[in-house]
C-alpha cells in the first residue's frame, strides 16, 4: 500500500499529536513539516513528538520543506479564523497541493465570510485541487453528524445538539480556554475582547441550515459562566465559590422567528455528565446520544487525517465536511 505523503504545517499541540498519530498510522506518512516560530525550526519533528528522531527538521518555509519531494496533501494546524488562514492556504496551494485544516471558521464559511470563501474557492479550483475544513466541533458532531443522521426522515422539523464535557480530564490549556477559575468580571472581559469562545458554534448552524434548505432569518451565539455554588478542588486547579467552572454557549437558527437550529456546549470543571446528543424533531423523531462524549483531543487529529483519502477524491475547490464523500477509519 502506497503511503500518503503528508507535509504538516503548524507543529503546536495539535500538530504534534497528529505527526504520532500519523507515525502509528498505515498509509500514512509525514514527509515535512514547517513552522514559522524561531523556536521550532530546525528542530528533528519526532524530538517533539517522542524524544526520539524521524530525520526530518522543521523548516521555516513550504518551499523549503517540500523542495526534495511534493507531498499529497498538507495539512495545516495553525489559526482558527479565515482573515488569517485564507493566505496560508493559498501559499499551499501556489504549489498545487490539496489541503485540510483544523482551522474552525474555514468548516462552513459561505455565511459568515463570503468574501474569503469565495476567494479561497477560487483559488483552490485554480490550483486543481480540494480544500477542505474539518474538525470534531465544528466539523462533525454538532453538525456533520446531525445532518447525517436526517438521512433517514421523511421530514424534519428541528435539530438540537447538546455536547456537556467534564474539563476536569482535559488539558490544562483548554480549561484555561473555557475560562475555568475566573471570577465572572474576568470571564466577562475574555467574552468581550473575543478570547472566551468555541469558535465555529455559527458556521455549524449555518451548515445544517444550508442542507436542510431552511433560510435562516437570524442567529444567536450566547456565551455565559457556569458558576460554582461551592469551593472545587482539582489535582490542577482550585476554583473558589462564585467564580466559573468554565463556560456555556448557546447557539440558535430561526426560520420564520422559530428557533430551528439549537446548539449547546458546555464544558465544566466537575461537569456531572459528558456526553454528546443529537435531537431531531421530524417524521420520524431521532435521539442519539453517545454516552460519555467524544473525546475531542483524539477526535479532532483522527477526523482531520481519517478526511485526507475522500479529500483527495473529490473535484477542485472549497469543500465541506457534507460535500465529500462519507469519512471512516481507513
Amino acid at each position: 500500500m502506497k503511503n500518503i505523503q503528508i507535509l504538516q504545517i503548524g507543529i503546536g499541540p495539535l500538530g504534534v499529536k497528529i505527526a504520532q498519530f500519523i507515525d502509528s498510522r498505515a498509509g500514512l506518512k509525514t514527509m515535512g513539516a514547517v513552522d514559522k516560530s524561531p523556536a521550532l525550526v530546525g528542530r528533528d519533528l519526532w524530538e517533539l513528538c517522542a524524544g526520539g528522531k524521524s530525520g526530518i527538521k522543521i523548516q521555516s518555509s513550504i518551499a523549503e520543506a517540500i523542495k526534495n519531494k511534493k507531498p499529497d496533501v498538507a495539512v495545516l494546524t495553525t489559526v482558527s479564523d479565515m482573515k488569517r488562514i485564507v493566505p496560508q492556504i493559498e501559499e499551499v496551494l501556489a504549489h498545487g497541493i490539496p489541503v485540510v485544516s483544523t482551522c474552525e471558521e474555514l468548516s462552513f464559511p459561505w455565511k459568515t465570510a463570503p468574501k474569503l470563501a469565495k476567494r479561497l474557492d477560487e483559488s483552490a479550483k485554480k490550483a486543481g485541487v480540494a480544500v477542505l475544513g474539518t474538525g470534531v466541533n465544528p466539523g462533525y458532531l454538532m453538525d456533520a453528524l446531525p445532518v447525517f443522521l436526517t438521512a433517514v426522515c421523511q421530514e424534519v422539523k428541528s435539530i438540537s445538539v447538546n455536547r456537556f464535557q467534564n474539563a476536569q480530564f482535559r488539558r490544562i490549556p483548554f480549561q484555561k480556554k473555557i475560562g475555568a477559575g475566573l471570577s465572572l468580571e474576568a470571564f466577562q472581559q475574555k467574552i468581550e475582547d473575543g478570547s472566551l469562545r468555541h469558535v465555529g458554534l455559527t458556521e455549524s448552524i449555518h451548515l445544517i441550515a444550508h442542507r436542510m434548505g431552511w433560510k435562516l432569518d437570524r442567529t444567536e451565539d450566547l456565551i455565559s459562566p457556569v458558576v460554582a455554588k461551592q469551593k472545587i478542588e482539582t489535582p490542577t486547579m482550585n476554583i473558589p465559590k462564585g467564580h466559573a467552572t468554565g463556560v456555556r454557549q448557546e447557539g440558535n437558527g430561526y426560520v420564520n422567528g422559530e428557533a430551528k437550529i439549537r446548539l449547546v456546549f458546555q464544558a465544566t470543571v466537575g461537569e456531572k455528565e459528558s456526553y454528546d446528543e443529537v435531537v431531531i424533531e421530524g417524521t420520524p423523531s431521532i435521539r442519539s446520544k453517545i454516552a460519555g462524549g467524544v473525546n475531542g483531543d483524539v477526535a479532532t487529529c483522527a477526523i482531520t487525517l481519517n478526511t485526507i483519502p475522500q479529500l483527495l477524491r473529490s473535484t477542485p475547490g472549497l469543500k465541506t465536511m457534507v460535500d465529500i464523500p462519507p469519512v471512516s477509519f481507513f
